[in-house]
């Protein structure tokens, strides 16, 4: 007997998120340090990599360093808040995630940002989630001290995002565990940074979302115990499926189980389609996604297809 389609997972009033206008080679973009201090070489890789194609910007003050931070909240937020309010600056790089993001939120309420993409994944999911607060798709992507290692197929996945008007090419990942068929608008980043946002106002709204998480360092008991925060707060009830990018260095020494595990039987808890091993995060590809776009997560075919672009 032939087996019965996968279920689709209805949207229920999802709201919408503005695209940004296309990038174009030779425009003026900007370097930012909105979170941790990162390595100097890395970085000037990863710019290396941009001035090729964009006029790279940066402020002197990007090489500060307080703690571990980029220099203090006021330099932080004042770099950023002028990057994306600025008309001249068409796109806004991220230089490393690590912490501090979190901290610009409370000053960022009052910024109304342009719609422009902003790039950067790990602790810049705080940006990414009050950027869709403002109703505007972003890119989940590398940052530069990342952008300089990896290979030039993602730097070609990075641009067409950016300059095209075409949605992005599909992502395959490697496990199913739950089958079925979700559509939605593709939310979320890093579980750690994703859940200390529960119970604020910077948290975007998830009803009909797909969402991503993926994740570093994070043994599997502190995975286990962010994922049930989500559950507490209802957030498996309002989303329509889940794509799990890499969880890298989250394994417990000596342990009987891995974090695989772990997530798999989390996931199957919540029922909703499920596919896990996308190239997202901090392994060694981490393929830029669009944050804020209608994706479609077929679970069984282990398939994310982006149905809109992020630019026009």
């Amino acid at each position: 007997m032939r087996a019965a389609p996968a279920p689709l997972t209805s949207l229920m009033s999802t709201p919408s998120y503005r695209p940004f206008p296309a990038l174009r080679p030779g425009e003026r973009v900007a370097a930012v340090a909105p979170a941790g201090p990162f390595d100097r070489a890395a970085l000037e890789a990863g710019l290396a990599v941009l001035a090729a194609r964009y006029s790279v910007h940066y402020e002197p003050g990007i090489f500060a360093r307080q703690r571990y931070l980029a220099g203090d909240d006021a330099r932080r937020l004042a770099e950023l808040t002028a990057a994306v309010t600025d008309p001249q600056v068409k796109a806004v790089f991220c230089a490393r995630g690590g912490y501090g993001a979190l901290r610009l939120l409370p000053g960022l309420q009052s910024v109304m940002p342009l719609p422009k993409p902003v790039i950067g994944f790990s602790e810049i999911t705080a940006l990414h989630a009050w950027l869709q607060c403002a109703g505007l798709v972003s890119i989940h992507g590398p940052v530069l001290t990342q952008l300089g290692r990896l290979d030039g197929r993602t730097h070609e996945r990075l641009f067409t995002l950016l300059e095209s008007d075409s949605p992005a090419a599909p992502l395959r990942g490697t496990e199913t565990h739950v089958a079925g068929v979700a559509e939605g608008p593709l939310l979320g980043g890093t579980l750690a940074v994703l859940s200390r946002l529960l119970g604020t106002p910077f948290l975007p709204p998830l009803e009909g979302a797909v969402l991503l998480l993926e994740d570093v360092g994070e043994r599997p008991y502190r995975l286990d115990r962010m994922w049930t925060h989500l559950a507490l707060a209802g957030v498996f009830h309002r989303i329509r499926g889940i794509a799990l990018g890499s969880f890298t260095g989250c394994e417990e020494r000596d342990a009987a189980y891995s974090s695989a595990d772990v997530l798999r039987d989390l996931a199957r808890a919540t029922g909703l389609p499920c596919a896990a091993g996308f190239p997202v995060g901090h392994g060694e590809r981490n393929e830029p996604v669009p944050l804020g776009t209608r994706v479609r997560l077929d679970a069984a075919a282990q398939t994310l297809t982006f149905l809109e672009s992020a630019a026009r």
